[in-house]
């Protein structure tokens, strides 16, 4: 569908008025021919193949641009999951490769990279574990690497085992960061039924279906949204629905025409568009801010689930309609630390974990970016996390738990990250022990709705 010139101009103007821009151009980059059994050779074969493939990434992204006058906010790469091509690894040497991702990523210019993870939902290989075992040094020892495990699946059921073992290396994870506010937890998730061409850090990654290097973009607009919504005024639901639907599809064109000029001149194929709102810490460009211009007193209030539920469908509709490419997460991202308007709510006790997993079952993602005291037992993050997996694994959607147990802050206290990754405040979790349910440990089977065939 050719592209006319007021979609340009309308373009330009949600970019300079409504906070829009393109979230994120990811460079897939697949690792599997970087296999060796000298940890050494496989290094210099990953720091090469990054280098090499991804030298110009920046620059064309920068000089896309300046050509179309549309803020692209970040140039990242996602790599093959680690476990995968190496997985003859023991612990030190994943974090040797960890640090390798580092050196690379820093020299290509790109702030974050994806792929140091693991898929293990049904089980777990000798060097998954070695790998997960890694994580938190891996972490604490780098900048810019980002990591994500798969513990769950519609098909496979929920990996328990799995689940604990993550839990104690989150927790890990915050106190070898601590000095940081444990920022390390921020850079790691845990997934169920994880999708594969994923643009967005912290849970990006080349899936193995993938081609050998390809382009996925992730747009953000809840501006633009938000700026629709309080434009449409007093009309009925089901009118704001088919607002929300239209505005999704200008987005979603303007995004699917970055992404392809991006891997036209990188010479890499073109992935997806993932249509997520993914807000952030700016005033204005808030997804609570969206579901309270839709009638709410604050997101928190009874009615936030459904409309929650009304956006995520609508941005899906539009999205649909606008682009045969669309993929990855989207729908609409509920982080706390990252949305000013979530943060409010949160402060003056509208908004509870209990309350964000509910939204988790109609939006794109799951509990994101969610600082809780830096006490709470493993054993109930793992609850917070084989929940989230079983609203996933129930209803055949992407569900994620990112959770930050910030090492020596208690609940009042506000862990502070600065840029996208906004303002955590310490939010209270229930004191009740999920410890003799999920330390039974084994595998909750996968449900009946997984026998399609």
């Amino acid at each position: 569908m050719p592209y006319e010139f007021e979609e340009i101009l309308e373009t330009i103007r949600m970019t300079q008025v409504e906070h829009f821009d393109i979230r994120t151009v990811t460079l897939g980059i697949n690792l599997r021919d970087c296999a060796d059994r000298d940890v050494n050779v496989i290094c210099q074969k990953v720091y090469d193949k990054i280098t090499r493939v991804a030298k110009n990434h920046v620059k064309i992204a920068e000089d896309i641009e300046r050509r179309f006058g549309i803020s692209i906010a970040n140039k990242r790469i996602a790599v093959t999951p680690v476990s995968i091509p190496f997985d003859n690894l023991k612990k030190d040497e994943f974090i040797k490769i960890a640090e390798t991702m580092d050196k690379a990523a820093e020299a290509v210019g790109v702030d974050y990279i994806g792929g140091f993870g693991a898929l293990v939902q049904k089980g777990f290989t000798k060097g998954e574990k070695e790998l997960i075992l890694a994580i938190p040094e891996a972490l604490a020892n780098t900048k810019r690497v980002c990591s994500s495990v798969n513990v769950a699946s519609t098909k496979a059921g929920i990996n328990i085992d799995a689940i604990n073992l993550m839990s104690h290396q989150i927790k890990e994870t915050a106190r070898l960061t601590a000095k940081d506010g444990s920022i390390g937890c921020a850079k790691l998730v845990v997934f169920c039924n994880v999708p594969e061409d994923n643009p967005f850090v912290a849970g990006a990654f080349h899936g193995v279906s993938e081609a050998e290097a390809s382009i996925n973009v992730g747009i953000s607009g809840p501006g633009v949204v938000l700026q629709a919504i309080r434009e449409a005024g007093r009309v009925d639901l089901g009118q704001l629905a088919e607002v929300i639907k239209k505005t999704a599809f200008k987005i979603t064109r303007a995004g699917e025409l970055i992404g392809r000029k991006v891997a036209e001149l990188l010479g890499v194929e073109f992935g997806i568009v993932d249509i997520s709102l993914a807000p952030t810490p700016a005033e204005g460009d808030s997804v609570a801010d969206i579901l309270e211009a839709m009638g709410l007193q604050s997101v928190g209030a009874p009615g936030t689930t459904a409309a929650l539920a009304m956006l995520n469908d609508s941005v899906k509709k539009g999205g649909l309609m606008a682009s045969s490419s669309v993929g990855g997460l989207s729908g609409a991202f509920i982080p706390v630390s990252e949305d000013a308007g979530m943060i409010r709510a949160v402060q003056k006790g509208h908004l509870s974990i209990e309350k964000l997993e509910a939204m988790t079952s109609v939006c794109s993602v799951g509990l994101d970016m969610i600082a809780i005291p830096g006490d709470t037992p493993e054993e109930t993050i793992a609850g917070i996390i084989a929940d989230e997996c079983a609203i996933g694994v129930i209803n055949d959607k992407t569900t994620a738990v990112r959770i930050i147990p910030a090492y020596g802050k208690k609940v009042g206290d506000i862990v502070e990250y600065g840029g996208l990754l906004g303002s955590a405040p310490i939010m209270p979790v229930r004191n009740l022990s999920s410890k003799e349910f999920v330390l039974r440990g084994g595998r909750i089977p996968a449900p009946v709705r997984s026998l399609t065939n």
